[in-house]
């Protein structure tokens, strides 16, 4: 059964995705780096570091998107998208 949905648009779509994600990986290293740093305050309360390590933790949880990214790549029916973009290839040679 076709699918009714672009399985290349979708594709596209999480290329774009990763590729937003690689831009910010600097950014977030050095943020996670710095909250890193703020556990070394001196005299920083128990209750103060625990928020800080959620934050680290919530900022290395970001291997949790480029999984998400992956899961919709791995469910993207791999025959739907090579024939739409046999299709489109196709297509570009008859104009």
């Amino acid at each position: 059964m076709p699918i009714r949905w672009s399985a290349v648009e979708v594709a596209e779509a999480m290329d774009e995705v990763e590729a937003l994600l690689n831009q910010a990986e600097p950014f977030l290293a050095e943020a996670q780096s710095r909250a890193g740093k703020a556990l070394g305050i001196k005299n920083l309360p128990q209750y103060m570091s625990q928020r800080v390590h959620r934050l680290i933790f919530t900022i290395e949880d970001r291997r949790r998107i480029r999984a998400a990214v992956n899961g919709i790549r791995d469910d993207i029916p791999k025959d739907a998208l090579a024939a739409e973009r046999q299709a489109s290839k196709t297509q570009q040679l008859d104009l």
